[in-house]
């Protein structure tokens, strides 16, 4: 890829509206290549294999698959690609998963269209980018010394019970006498959680629910 290439773009947003709006916008912009549009994060995830974009304009919430679940995704699987995470949501929560899984940045979808330009532009050069609003939230919600909303990792209801108990410093029998299910249950709860967060034993896995507020 050249410095003077095109920057190729994929845009993902469950509402045609808004999605086909964007992508026409990034149509007429100097420099840049719409390379195709999804409807839902898995779709997103199968044409960005496919085609191989520099940079991913993500939504949030969208059918099928999430976008932070998809960015996640892709961040595994095609690791050069940016993805910008595109949304009206500012939630601590969606702020902190996507932060997590690698984003390039998190904006609002009331930018104006040559920001949005910009912004693609800036990205495809490494340079990540959040809007101030966000910025603001988060920074906000660390002078106030409030724990972080906990990103579910897309954990069950289930499996955050058995994490909540573990931290408590329950066996597996005690949690499986507790929620009613077999100790073989329990060992694959276990062993999903330690999985999905990435954590190495029990001992981590108590450290992680005290600081995400679980207990």
């Amino acid at each position: 890829m050249t410095a003077d290439a095109p920057v190729r773009v994929l845009v993902a947003d469950d509402q045609a509206l808004i999605r086909e709006g964007i992508a026409s916008l990034l149509g007429i912009e100097p420099g840049i290549e719409v390379v195709g549009t999804a409807a839902d994060g898995r779709a997103a995830v199968e044409l960005a294999l496919a085609t191989v974009p520099d940079v991913v304009l993500m939504d949030v919430r969208m059918p099928v698959l999430d976008g932070l679940r998809a960015a996640e995704l892709l961040r595994e699987r095609l690791p050069a690609c940016r993805v910008l995470m595109l949304t009206t949501f500012d939630d601590e929560e969606y702020v902190i998963r996507a932060l997590r899984a690698g984003t390039g940045g998190y904006l609002l979808k009331d930018l104006p269209p040559r920001d949005l330009a910009r912004a693609v532009r800036l990205a495809r050069s490494g340079v990540d980018q959040h809007d101030s609003a966000v910025v603001r939230r988060l920074v906000s919600a660390l002078d106030r010394g409030e724990p972080m909303s906990t990103p579910r990792a897309d954990l069950t209801d289930r499996e955050h019970a058995v994490l909540r108990l573990i931290a408590r410093g329950a066996t597996n029998r005690e949690i499986a006498a507790k929620l009613y299910v077999s100790e073989g249950t329990v060992k694959n709860h276990v062993s999903h959680i330690l999985a999905r967060l990435g954590l190495r034993d029990r001992t981590q896995a108590a450290i992680y629910a005290r600081d995400h507020g679980l207990l």
